[in-house]
């Protein structure tokens, strides 16, 4: 059995997105007939964009939960909230920017929701760190 086991929801969920996400390009690629780039078809780069903002933040997002969780200093329902945080951010933010390129009302949500777990994670951690450092 792991000795954490909130992190492993959290990026199983983000896999699976990942997946989602990735389908979609594939399928895009396909639909418009381009292999390598985006074809100058702003649907394509949409969708890519979308994906590789996905795997620039989720990565270290789940690297920071899982510090938390092995630090054993954060209870289980912050844990939840900030993997929420998380996976509802990226869902947002990918149904933002594939309905419209500029701003929207989903991109903005995702990306503060984003923001707001990798801030409050990264603080948390340090506070942690300062706590328990020897010098």
């Amino acid at each position: 059995m792991l000795p954490f086991f909130i992190t492993p929801l959290y990026a199983a969920l983000c896999g699976l997105l990942l997946i989602v996400l990735s389908v979609r390009v594939i399928g895009l690629r396909r639909k418009y007939g381009v292999g390598l780039g985006t074809g100058e078809q702003p649907e394509l780069q949409r969708a890519i964009r979308v994906q590789a903002n996905f795997t620039e933040y989720a990565p270290l997002a789940l690297i920071l939960l899982l510090l938390l969780e092995v630090s054993h200093r954060a209870p289980d329902w912050a844990l939840h909230l900030l993997g929420l945080l998380l996976v509802v951010g990226r869902i947002a933010h990918a149904i933002g920017v594939s309905r419209s390129g500029g701003g929207s009302a989903g991109r903005a949500v995702g990306v503060a929701c984003t923001f707001i777990m990798l801030a409050v994670s990264a603080v948390w951690l340090l506070l942690i760190a300062a706590a328990t450092t020897r010098l």
